[in-house]
Formats: C-alpha cells, sequence, structure tokens
C-alpha cells in the first residue's frame, strides 16, 4: 500500500493506530502497541521513498517523557521521519521530550481514538464554548511548543476552521469540514476495504471490498468447475 501511495503527491503518508482495527481486527486503537506500529511502519518505509512518513505512538508509548522519546526513535529507526503524538496541554513534556531529541511531531487535538474507553465514546468536539476554549488553547500550546502539524478529529467545521486561522502551524482535518488546511483519511475507509463499517464523514472512491468478493468468487466457480 505504501509503495503504491508513494509518489501520487500526497504531502504525508501516516501510519496510524487505526490499523488495529482494519488490519488486526481490534474492537478500537487501545489495544494497538509499540511493537505493532514499529512492524507496520517498517514494512511501509520499505515502499515509500518520496513522501514524508509518519508514524503514530501507540496508547503504551508514553508513560513517561523519556519513555516517549525512546519509542519515537525506534519508529525513526524503523523509517519514520517524525511521529504523532495524541492530546493537548497535558502532554506537552513528553512532546518536548521527542522534539529535544530532534524528531518531528505532529499533534492530534479533537476526538481522542486512544482514549475512546475513558470518554465513553467517539464523541464529536467543539460543541460547546467551553470546548472550543480549550481545544484552541491547545492548539495554541501545541503550535507553540513547536509541532509541525495538527491532526483535528471530529471537531465541529466552524471550530476547526477558527482554529486553522488562529495557530501558525497547519491543521489536518478528518471529519471536521472542509475549514481545515489539509485533510487524511483511513486508506481502508477511502478506498471501501473495511464494510462492516464506514464513518459517516466518509465516502469511499470505490468499492475493493465487493471487488474481492467478485474476484474470489470467480476463482471458487473455476476452481471448482467440472474438467473436461
Amino acid at each position: 500500500m505504501g509503495r503504491l501511495l508513494d509518489g501520487m503527491g500526497l504531502d504525508l503518508i501516516l501510519v496510524g493506530d487505526s490499523l488495529g482495527m482494519v488490519v488486526l481486527g481490534m474492537p478500537d486503537t487501545t489495544g494497538v502497541t509499540m511493537d505493532h506500529m514499529v512492524h507496520h511502519t517498517a514494512a511501509v518505509a520499505r515502499g515509500v521513498s518520496q513522501t514524508i512518513l509518519v508514524g503514530d505512538l501507540s496508547a503504551d508509548a508514553a508513560p513517561d517523557p523519556k519513555t516517549a522519546a525512546a519509542n519515537a526513535r525506534r519508529l525513526v529507526e524503523a523509517g519514520a521521519r517524525a511521529v504523532k503524538m495524541e492530546g493537548g496541554i497535558e502532554v506537552l513534556p513528553t512532546i518536548r521530550a521527542i522534539l529535544d531529541e530532534q524528531i518531528p511531531v505532529l499533534g492530534h487535538l479533537g476526538m481522542l481514538p486512544q482514549r475512546v474507553k475513558e470518554e465513553g465514546g467517539y464523541r464529536i468536539k467543539g460543541k460547546t464554548e467551553d470546548q472550543a476554549k480549550r481545544l484552541l488553547e491547545d492548539a495554541e500550546a501545541l503550535a507553540l511548543a513547536g509541532v509541525f502539524g495538527i491532526v483535528l478529529e471530529l471537531v465541529t467545521p466552524p471550530v476547526a476552521e477558527m482554529l486553522s486561522r488562529a495557530i501558525p502551524v497547519p491543521t489536518i482535518g478528518i471529519g471536521s469540514g472542509a475549514g481545515c488546511d489539509g485533510q487524511i483519511l483511513v486508506t481502508y475507509d477511502l478506498l471501501g476495504m473495511f464494510p462492516w463499517f464506514t464513518p459517516k464523514f466518509v465516502k469511499p472512491k470505490v468499492n475493493v471490498a465487493s471487488q474481492i468478493e467478485s474476484a474470489v468468487r470467480e476463482f471458487i466457480d473455476e476452481a471448482r468447475k467440472p474438467q473436461p
């Protein structure tokens, strides 16, 4: 997949911990480990040479800043040129520790999949004035710390656009409207490869799952057809 995507003009390719759901069959991303992320980042890196490759820090990656920096280094050694970290002001010490290692960091605000169990589900953020204020504080703090961009996931479009205008680094939206500076999607969602669940904000460009089913059925029919 990395080899197919490389060189198409994408600004970056993210090896996200969503692989836990669409590749490893987990119910959410909280069970993804750093070993999983290193393994998959290395695999994608073998096919990517032209596009910036970013690796996700998994839910178990940052019990403390020093460990997080070491895990970020593992992703870089696997082939990533930067890492992504979920969270706002509360993770600033961790982000600074990673940046001190000269490893670029992509922030992630809004709905945080790694905290889905704590929050009781996938909830849209920015619906209240207090939420919007907190998002702005977090975004400004991350930008000041030195992240090169911030993913905004499931943030109400007006708030996402406000954040995009307010901070000096690019925002990358996923389910947060067209007012962000860029957009990102899970590749399996974009290609219709995970038919069991499609987020409301995704409009698959093709339906690869049905094409796979058709190809396999055709193979079965041919293989079982009586030979003359």
